[in-house]
């Protein structure tokens, strides 16, 4: 293996690099500054995120950036304005040693006028984000002309996030002869186009596998009814009691409602999302790289670019739609060669769904068992025990307090002591976990609450003991079946209710409930709202089946006319449904 000081850094970089920790380089540290050092071509370098990309393009772009011209010579784009920071700050740090090198983090929520102020004196590296920078190059507040190396950070975040315009409005504005890298986790479509336009003959390195995550990182999942995740996550909170972990939502009021749970159980949790203002984002990131808090529950759009060290879990609370997201999401443990574990949540109709992403990662998932209860106060107990086995007790303050405590407490003998500082530890599990819930064996949601008509071992379907809803939610709204059926276990108070078919289309649903119950649903969901929208929930009228073209309906119950736009054929069952 090269090291350090085999590659040509100079002296200045290489006491940077050893005042850092960095000992030996990582596989794309190793395999890109060489080409960076010795060679011009362009480079595209695939692999996930804390695999040591900013040290690879960062360590040579400090030394071969003349610090002498006072010109823009290298510009980085990356996605959010945490990693813009985060990279400016790995640079600033590989470029203590080596003069006068000025690097510049440009992006939005901040004042642009100090930005345009700290250009004009001159800077040699721009760390940007897409639309900040469209801003400033619309404002001639930034000159291109002589940018020599152009760096795309997480080029497909970048692309997941929209910015594929800004991309290519900004590549334009730079001389062609430059040189560009390309960093990624995922060669997407997009991703290859971008390379075709505007790259010439790039090498490629991948580290591991294409599209796949890392090999540190463990996969699994836990079967779970929908109406036990927030039960099931908190157990799995309680079995790991050093976790540190990412709780991934897939809508803002998701996000919301899980965080204020943690919190009301006494977790040290906050929520991000899309909705909080930058400094109010600033302020969660902050209490969570500094472990004030154990857990942050986040959606994909709001977690874009997150880099934070150490973590041991993510936690996928829903399964993302897109495969990719998955890799992006476990990406985020596992860093710099330490374990990292990724735990989803899954019904049984998000099975297909599973297999998908195994197939991109070619990992497969482990399924695990949900922790009793009793094993959760095994794990509790083992690690308060090893906390008072190593807590320091030469605190002199403590010493003018313990005759009175002796005094206070000689009437218990030592195991009835014991007893009860256990009891105090740890009256929190034992009130949660005494009447063993029965999570620990589910039957698949799907199956027990989503009646399939004509399947072998339904539950004895029968149409006419059931009332057919519309629903203003649909597809486009993030509603899946299994969100229809969590909605109603959410919002009405009677947990028996039996779902029957649930017809999903673009904007809004049709969904079947036992005919007792169909009052109460309807008047309970709407009082409430997802994802920021009101429900509204009623009775939708079956229409007979369309006989013909022109527009008449005939049937034993009634005659009706209308416009064929009012008919509406669900893509997924063939049904024809109509409005009422």
């Amino acid at each position: 293996m090269t090291n350090f000081e085999e590659m040509g850094f100079t002296p200045g970089i290489l006491k940077a690099v050893q005042e850092l920790g960095f000992e030996q380089p990582m596989p794309v540290q190793e395999k890109v500054i060489p080409l960076m050092l010795k060679d011009e071509r362009d480079i595209i370098a695939l692999a996930q995120t804390g695999t040591g990309k900013t040290a690879a393009f960062g360590l040579p772009l400090v030394q071969t950036t003349d610090t002498e011209h006072n010109s823009t010579q290298a510009l980085i784009l990356c996605p959010t304005r945490e990693l813009c920071i985060q990279i400016t700050g790995d640079l600033e740090d590989f470029s203590r040693y080596t003069g006068n090198l000025r690097i510049l983090s440009v992006y939005g929520g901040t004042s642009i006028a100090n930005q345009i102020k700290s250009l004009k004196k001159g800077v040699h590296i721009i760390v940007a984000t897409p639309g900040r920078l469209i801003d400033l190059i619309g404002r001639r507040a930034v000159k291109l002309n002589n940018i020599n190396t152009v760096i795309l950070d997480e080029a497909d975040e970048m692309l997941n996030m929209g910015f594929l315009d800004s991309i290519n409005e900004i590549l334009e504005e730079v001389p062609d002869n430059r040189r560009t890298l390309l960093f990624s986790a995922t060669m997407s479509s997009e991703v290859a186009s971008i390379a075709g336009n505007y790259m010439n003959d790039p090498v490629e390195i991948t580290i591991g596998k294409k599209n796949a995550s890392a090999d540190n990182i463990s996969h699994s999942y836990y079967l779970v009814h929908a109406k036990d995740k927030y039960k099931v996550l908190k157990r799995i909170a309680d079995s790991e009691p050093d976790i540190y972990g990412l709780v991934f939502c897939r809508t803002r009021n998701e996000t919301r409602d899980v965080a204020a749970k943690l919190i009301d159980d006494g977790y040290n949790a906050d929520a991000l999302h899309g909705d909080l203002s930058q400094s109010q984002r600033d302020a969660v990131m902050q209490k969570f790289r500094l472990r004030n808090l154990h857990m942050l529950v986040a959606t994909d759009v709001a977690a874009r670019g997150l880099d934070v060290n150490d973590l041991t879990h993510v936690i996928n609370y829903n399964l993302p739609d897109d495969a990719d997201i998955y890799t992006h999401r476990c990406g985020r443990t596992g860093r710099a060669g330490k374990k990292g574990i990724s735990v989803s949540l899954i019904n049984q109709r998000e099975k297909s769904n599973l297999h998908k992403i195994e197939r991109l990662i070619k990992k497969s998932f482990t399924a695990l068992p949900i922790p009793t209860g009793s094993e959760i106060c095994s794990k509790q107990l083992s690690n308060w025990v090893n906390r008072l086995e190593n807590v320091a007790t030469d605190h002199l303050e403590i010493e003018k307090f313990l005759p009175e405590i002796q005094e206070r407490l000689s009437g218990l003998d030592r195991d009835e002591l014991l007893k009860r500082i256990v009891s105090l530890e740890f009256d929190r599990f034992l009130d949660d976990y005494r009447n063993g819930e029965n999570l620990t064996n589910p039957v698949p949601e799907i199956n027990e609450r989503y009646d399939k008509p004509g399947k072998k071992g339904s539950c004895n379907y029968n149409k006419s003991n059931f009332k057919r809803l519309f629903i203003n939610l649909g597809k486009s709204d993030g509603l899946s079946p299994e969100q229809v059926i969590e909605l109603i276990n959410c919002t009405v108070r009677n947990k028996n209710i039996r779902v029957g078919k649930i017809d999903l289309l673009k904007s809004f649903a049709f969904f079947e409930v036992e005919n007792v119950y169909a009052d109460n649903v309807i008047s309970a969901l709407n009082k409430t709202k997802y994802t920021g929208k009101k429900v509204a929930v009623e009775i939708a009228r079956e229409k007979p089946f369309r006989q013909g073209n022109n527009g008449h309906f005939s049937g034993k119950k009634s005659e009706w006319s209308g416009n064929r736009n009012e008919r509406i054929r669900s893509k997924k069952t063939g049904k024809i449904s109509y409005m009422s």
